[in-house]
């Protein structure tokens, strides 16, 4: 029960706040939240935004818990959608012209597979250098972005471009539209499948033990037979190819091409929503809705209420924090119930 009710007192309180500092910014709190809800969950071209927004915020959340499931601190989400961007954008403008059921496989497979191996790099050099994988998830995020960068600006860039972007990727390499006329595209579906699996995977096989022991006490799991590093390497692996996942969904089903930083900050907001989703994939989707629900509703609430849409970050910020709070206060509470029965 706590791990549910700790993410809900800590959203509660996030915008708790964020009402008194649109109160101290002389606006209506309940006009501007009516119009951030209403808009971005009762209205269709608002609901299928916030799909479109939620999309790569579920697959980057979901790549982050599991390596916090196996006590790694993953902070290159952001780089890894940038690499897995990349790889399906040129699978979809270089691969041959196979039908959809081929062509789309492809190209989703290549942006999870070099999404993963820019996570496999922070995992290798920590089995093999013994680097933290802060530090190196952190900075492979710049190499990422700019990398990627250069070649939106140099040998992917469309002839004639006024800015830097891509030509557009075949047609049989985009995700199906799943609400007409709208950018809600078939990456939801993807995303909610993927969710369900790993909720699987982690609850009811040998892998999902693995991660879960490793990530408790790693000496322990070696002493059992597990092997630490391989799994290290797995599950970061598996972390950046769903980052990756992220920036694939981005490129073939809502941009159709790459652009130069392209990316809101998706891989960073991930980092926050798997940390509110106190390691249930399901939960995950919920948060990543939530989350989704702020970036789509924030134009709508500054337009209605004149509320700035940086009070959304700060709200998005609040919310760690505050179960930051909750949990270091439930911490010493266990220890003080511990100490007691001393």
């Amino acid at each position: 029960m706590q791990k549910i009710l700790l993410p809900i007192f800590a959203v509660f309180t996030a915008l708790l706040t964020g009402a008194a500092l649109m109160l101290l910014a002389k606006t209506n709190p309940v006009t501007a939240y009516t119009a951030l809800f209403q808009e971005s969950l009762t209205t269709y071209f608002g609901f299928s935004d916030t799909l479109s927004k939620t999309t790569p915020l579920l697959l980057a959340s979901l790549g982050i818990l599991i390596a916090l499931r196996a006590g790694l601190f993953n902070l290159g989400g952001e780089g890894q959608i940038y690499m897995g961007a990349l790889g399906s954008v040129v699978a979809g403008l270089f691969l041959p012209n196979f039908p959809i059921w081929i062509h789309l496989p492809l190209a989703l497979t290549a942006g999870f597979l070099l999404g993963a191996i820019w996570g496999a790099i922070a995992g290798f050099l920590k089995v093999t250098r013994g680097l933290n994988e802060v530090l190196t998830t952190l900075l492979l995020n710049y190499i990422a972005q700019n990398f990627v960068n250069y070649m939106v600006n140099e040998p992917l860039i469309a002839p004639d471009a006024p800015s830097p972007y891509t030509p557009l990727i075949a047609e049989s390499a985009r995700l199906p539209i799943i609400l007409p006329k709208t950018q809600a595209h078939a990456g939801i579906l993807l995303g909610l499948t993927i969710a369900i699996i790993l909720a699987v995977v982690l609850s009811l096989t040998a892998f999902g033990y693995q991660v879960d022991a490793v990530g408790q006490n790693p000496t322990a799991a070696r002493y059992s037979g597990i092997s630490v590093n391989q799994t290290i390497l797995a599950v970061m692996g598996l972390s950046g190819g769903l980052a990756g996942l992220a920036g694939s969904t981005e490129v073939l089903g809502a941009k159709y091409r790459l652009f130069e930083n392209f990316s809101p900050g998706y891989g960073f907001d991930a980092i926050a929503i798997a940390l509110l989703s106190r390691g249930n994939p399901l939960a995950v989707v919920l948060t990543s809705l939530f989350f989704g629900v702020l970036r789509s509703g924030a134009n709508v609430m500054q337009r209605s209420a004149g509320v700035s849409i940086t009070i959304v970050y700060a709200i998005q910020g609040l919310t760690v924090l505050f179960l930051a709070i909750s949990l270091a206060f439930e911490e010493q509470r266990k220890r003080f119930t511990t100490d007691s029965k001393i």
